[in-house]
């Protein structure tokens, strides 16, 4: 049962909530409320930019044995601190990283100190909350035609490292009046079981009375997978009847390896539809993303658009759409 300390007392209009298995109570993100969504101007992005450049200056001119100990006294007793050290050179976990995405106007009282208020308003939560968004609607946009072309077809959602598979789920309500007829199934394919059991309490609750995805027949499924492990995959998907589309939103493209990544296409490749499209993120490789990377030691790999592009080419892929935003660019590929 939650400790009813843990929950959430002010809950906002039209927005739903989900419980952690540790019994936090977070606001379900819908990119189509007001208050999750994200707009920005060429003049705002470049502004946020020069002022996030400017504000880190003086810790990468630290040294940083001295940066990183006051860093551990100023970030002290944060829920989002403690996510982005346990990532140091490793990968940030799915609740991590959708806590970031909540933004500064949702973290809550019983979980969220003011230090985590400033860290959810900073330039590199922003940007996870605009990958969010961009990659929700890559899905939507690609997925629109297929539901129109094959009525009745059952849906898989494939979210490799996809943790509480949110990208999937707003994809969902997004396309949410072409699904009708259609079964839908979000496999979330990740080593850590909290995200994708957060994610299946987050779909209850986007399907009750008046919620964005009530009456629409869809459902979660986690499992366990290694992205290093690809040869797996066959045993994961099996055949995928119908309509099938992938995503990894700040995970394999992002963290992993060129062999891993190479080994993870060239599986999806042989094991799904001709028409089977994936969205994901990838690190950029300019000055903005390099300074985050100094700060953050998270062990992203900052390939740039053009690498990246080389780099499908050979497991026959191809990029097909590019959205240029802060730190990272969200992709669609398709195969070549």
């Amino acid at each position: 049962m939650a400790k009813t300390d843990r929950l959430e007392t002010q809950k906002k209009p039209g927005i739903f909530y989900a419980l952690t298995d540790e019994g936090i109570e977070l606001p379900v993100i819908d990119i189509t409320h007001d208050t999750f969504a994200v707009s920005l101007t060429e003049t705002d992005r470049d502004e946020l930019l020069l002022q996030f450049l400017k504000e880190q200056e003086p810790l990468l001119q630290m040294n940083p044995w001295i940066r990183n100990a006051l860093l551990r006294v100023v970030l002290r007793g944060s829920i989002l601190a403690k996510a982005i050290r346990q990532s140091r050179r490793s990968y940030l976990s799915g609740l991590g990283t959708y806590l970031l995405k909540l933004g500064p106007g949702h973290m809550g009282a019983a979980y969220a100190k003011p230090i985590d208020i400033r860290i959810a308003a900073s330039l590199p939560a922003l940007g996870a909350r605009i990958r969010l968004q961009d990659v929700a609607h890559l899905l939507a946009d690609t997925l629109r035609p297929m539901l129109d072309a094959q009525p009745g077809a059952r849906v898989h959602f494939i979210d490799i490292a996809g943790g509480p598979a949110i990208d999937a789920l707003n994809a969902a309500i997004l396309v949410r009046s072409a699904l009708s007829g259609h079964s839908v199934e979000i496999r979330v394919l990740d080593f850590d079981a909290a995200g994708p059991s957060f994610g299946k309490r987050a779909l209850e609750a986007l399907r009750a009375a008046d919620a964005p995805l009530h009456g629409v027949d869809i459902s979660l499924k986690h499992q366990f997978y290694d992205w290093n492990e690809a040869k797996t995959l066959r045993d994961r998907l099996g055949d995928l009847d119908g309509i099938a589309i992938g995503s990894s939103e700040g995970g394999l493209f992002e963290y992993g390896s060129d062999d891993i990544i190479l080994a993870n296409l060239g599986a999806l490749r042989d094991l799904t539809p001709k028409n089977f499209a994936i969205a994901g993120s990838v690190t950029r490789n300019d000055e903005p993303a390099k300074v985050m990377l100094a700060t953050g030691n998270a062990a992203l790999q900052p390939r740039g658009i053009d690498a990246f592009r080389a780099l499908v080419a050979r497991a026959g892929w191809k990029v097909t759409t590019v959205i240029e935003r802060f730190f990272s660019d969200h992709v669609l590929l398709r195969k070549d």
